[in-house]
């Protein structure tokens, strides 16, 4: 059964010139702030004619995609694997997955040295980055940035010689004491054009000023509420590049100082160790920070509740990401009403078919 309201945009990755349109089925599509999104789904070939138009449209790797839902773009991202498939019956489709749009950039290495000459907002080396991939020859994929800065300076050094990932370069830039967030938007703007921009947030990604209520029951329809310790710690060190300045000792890589959380040991828990690698940094400071920021990740544990919502009952959309919705949930877990708010990382949409209501999934962390 074909989703209603559905339909896959096609383009060029490099012009964004319309390829063609066409439907799909089986539809799946997620998005995350944190990591990459995903969307897979099945384009029917009912006959020769699009059959053509499929072969010609449908090329991993230099495709992009746009999903459509009405005239509103609900996902963005890149083509990267394509499958043709013929069932029992002999009903023709081909299966297509495509990723955010981030994952280009973990398609894309640094060939060249950069390095901050003075102290550079961080921000500043986020767009540095990304102009370097966009200004080699074939490498503008038209991602946009804003001009704000986040106030927090930094200095950098990426060699070439390591030849690091950006994604990576970015993710690591992020995860350090006073970081932030990226991810990069999929919308259509005033003027009805498609548009692919980067998204900063420092500490955290937050839009919208009002909160949605959702409660269950009502809207929520489902929930999972799952409380992970196995990468829980309260003492944390972090090491980075090998040493190599001393030529007459032995090689050994830098390390950070011990970070420890003595107030859980004091409230009664274990010590729990934990450690990271970030093979490419050299500075003292840089690697501090690191393994600060580390620690206060993982002295929480994992928790991510997830809810799933019936969007006929609920304004759910794409752009929740990043907001803070209202929970309101009694049963017997919660005899008295949980009521509590929480920011959405990450969305997973699942489009009506066979009787079944379009729901999303909401993944959760607390404000």
């Amino acid at each position: 059964m074909i989703s209603p309201g559905y339909r896959l945009l096609l383009c060029d990755l490099r012009s964004d010139q319309v390829l063609d349109a066409l439907p799909v089925q089986q539809l799946s599509l997620d998005d995350y702030i944190g990591k990459a999104g995903a969307m897979s789904g099945t384009v029917p070939i009912p006959n020769a004619a699009v059959a053509a138009r499929a072969r010609a449209a449908i090329v991993p790797g230099r495709t992009a995609v746009w999903l459509e839902r009405g005239r509103d773009i609900w996902w963005g991202g890149v083509l990267w694997t394509a499958a043709v498939q013929s069932d029992s019956r002999g009903f023709l489709g081909v299966q297509v997955q495509a990723g955010t749009w981030d994952t280009y950039l973990s398609h894309r290495m640094l060939y060249d040295t950069l390095q901050t000459t003075a102290p550079t907002d961080q921000y500043d080396i986020v767009r540095g980055l990304l102009d370097y991939v966009q200004n080699t020859p074939g490498g503008d994929i038209g991602i946009e940035y804003p001009t704000d800065v986040s106030g927090t300076l930094r200095e950098r050094t990426f060699s070439r010689f390591d030849l690091p990932v950006v994604r990576d370069l970015l993710d690591q830039l992020g995860a350090v004491e006073g970081g932030f967030e990226w991810r990069i938007s999929s919308f259509r703007d005033a003027d009805g054009r498609r548009v692919k921009r980067l998204q900063l947030g420092s500490p955290t990604i937050r839009t919208g000023s009002t909160d949605i209520v959702l409660d269950h029951p009502g809207p929520i329809t489902a929930y999972t509420w799952p409380v992970d310790a196995t990468k829980r710690a309260n003492a944390w060190q972090s090491r980075g590049a090998t040493d190599n300045e001393n030529q007459a000792a032995d090689s050994v890589p830098r390390v950070s100082a011990l970070q420890l959380a003595d107030q859980d040991v004091a409230d009664g828990w274990p010590r729990l160790d934990g450690s990271s690698d970030y093979t490419t940094v050299n500075e003292q400071a840089t690697l501090d920070g690191h393994a600060a920021a580390d620690l206060a990740a993982a002295r929480a544990g994992t928790v991510v509740p997830e809810v799933t919502v019936d969007m006929s009952r609920a304004p759910v959309s794409p752009a929740l990401l990043g907001a803070t919705v209202r929970l309101r949930i009694r049963d017997l877990w919660h005899p008295e009403t949980l009521d509590a708010r929480y920011r959405v990382v990450g969305l997973g949409i699942t489009p009506p078919e066979r009787g079944r209501p379009e729901s999303a999934r909401l993944y959760l962390e607390a404000p």
